[in-house]
């Protein structure tokens, strides 16, 4: 699949990513490297193995285990901004939407 400059400029837009000329070129060829090589997985035929043997690497997670949290002190004392117990960040959405 080739994406085109305008298809990544799109894209940069509703991620409200700001891309410079040269990062857009270099994106283009770049995205389309990546879904070029996800098209050729999904060409593979796996219908004949089962999860176990088509899974590069177990998904290992550790145990859930009850902790002590961090109190809200601990957890905010590194924020620029805070109100009461939580993150103070700036509205970046407008009223009604």
């Amino acid at each position: 699949m080739i994406l085109s400059k305008a298809d990544v400029l799109h894209v940069a837009r509703l991620s409200a990513l700001a891309l410079t000329e040269a990062e857009a070129e270099r994106m283009t060829g770049e995205l389309s490297a990546i879904l070029n090589y996800v098209e050729g997985l999904s060409a593979v035929d796996i219908s004949d193995k089962t999860l176990e043997e088509v899974s590069l690497s177990p998904t290992l997670l550790a145990p859930d285990v009850p902790v002590p949290s961090l109190s809200p002190d601990v957890a905010l004392a590194g924020a620029p901004d805070r109100s009461g117990s939580f993150f103070q960040v700036p509205r970046i959405l407008e009223e009604g939407r």
